[in-house]
């Protein structure tokens, strides 16, 4: 049975925040952002650690800011090369696609 993937954890810190993937011996997973306004917010950076590669984290943590932005009726700017290049294969995202 393959182990359970960690939980993406949310920490907002105010005008910049994180989602986190946790992995055994502390390695981390990371996508920053920061907030533009109350209904913008820039993916900056991703992060994948070797622990974590071929898993799809990185997609991962996309996918859940695309997911809580929509929630949220925000707009992303996708600095990060790894979150632009994950918009560009993913149309059904546009919602949230700042242009």
């Amino acid at each position: 049975m393959p182990d359970q993937l960690p939980e993406i954890e949310l920490e907002d810190r105010g005008s910049k925040g994180r989602y986190v993937l946790r992995g055994a011996g502390g390695a981390e997973a990371e996508m920053t952002f920061t907030k533009i306004g109350e209904h913008q917010l820039i993916i900056d950076h991703t992060e994948v650690p070797d622990a974590f590669r071929g898993q799809g984290a990185g997609l991962r943590l996309v996918t859940r800011a695309v997911e809580d932005a929509r929630a949220a009726g925000k707009k992303i700017i996708p600095l990060c090369p790894f979150a632009n290049a994950q918009f560009r294969r993913h149309p059904e995202w546009a919602d949230v696609l700042k242009q």
